[in-house]
């Protein structure tokens, strides 16, 4: 598909990250850039070190090495509150969703950190902290009208198919108004329809809302599709990064991962 993309600055910018656990190296020597509305994808095998690259970038993992450049400023430390607070929001491979809550509880949880009010005053339910929940359930509601779950917004989790659930999980994330969201493998185990529908929210999300995202994805198809730019990792470390069109004809990516059918 086709589309006029205007990226802004760069966002964020890692520059030679290395990540070992005891003696095992995760990632060595990565570096490459995030733009301003841009869709930036990772790929590489099994056990290249994508999801270890995303763990970085939300703070799940502090690196041994290299830094970390955000909105132009070093970070020298960061936890993944700190990471949601400064608007990086994630979803996961395996689907993290409270299953005895209803659609709109999950993605009522995405507004945390956006709440002033205390335990206290949320329980009491009163005043300021009653305009704060309605304003929050307001854009609770946009963000279901926007995915197209109104007709579930009362349905337990636990109760939808595996497209659905990673459609609120998606929701969830939406619901924190994040400058970068990443993906783990958001389509992972849906079948074509599904993959289809996902593809739309993601580019829909991205041309409206301006959302700046970096996913990890195995369909190809789905990558060349989608993303603007794509990094490739191959044993933790990067052998190919640029357009899909630039990674789909390197040699060392077509050797280390597309295969020479592709």
């Amino acid at each position: 598909m086709s589309r006029e993309r205007v990226f802004g600055d760069v966002i964020l910018d890692l520059r030679n990250v290395s990540l070992s656990f005891g003696g095992v190296k995760s990632l060595t020597d990565i570096s490459f850039d995030l733009r301003e509305h841009e869709i930036r994808a990772i790929i590489g095998p099994n056990g290249a070190g994508k999801s270890s690259m995303l763990n970085v970038i939300n703070g799940v993992y502090r690196p041994q090495q290299g830094d970390i450049i955000y909105r132009g400023k070093r970070r020298k430390s960061m936890n993944t509150y700190a990471a949601a607070k400064s608007g990086i929001a994630r979803t996961f491979q395996n689907i993290a969703l409270f299953r005895g809550m209803s659609v709109l509880e999950n993605i009522m949880t995405g507004r945390n950190l956006k709440m002033k009010s205390n335990f206290l005053q949320q329980a009491i339910y009163w005043g300021s902290a009653q305009k704060e929940e309605i304003a929050h359930r307001r854009k609770v509601e946009e963000v279901i009208d926007f995915l197209e779950i109104q007709h579930i917004r009362k349905t337990p989790v636990s109760r939808l198919p595996y497209g659905l659930q990673k459609r609120v999980e998606l929701g969830r994330a939406l619901a924190a108004e994040p400058e970068i969201l990443l993906l783990d493998e958001p389509m992972a185990g849906m079948n074509v329809e599904e993959k289809q529908d996902m593809c739309r929210f993601i580019l829909d999300v991205n041309d409206q809302f301006g959302t700046t995202m970096v996913l990890i994805e195995h369909d190809m198809g789905v990558v060349m599709d989608i993303c603007d730019r794509v990094v490739v990792l191959d044993y933790g470390r990067k052998i190919g990064d640029g357009t899909p069109l630039e990674v789909r004809s390197n040699p060392d990516v077509i050797s280390a991962y597309l295969g020479g059918s592709h």
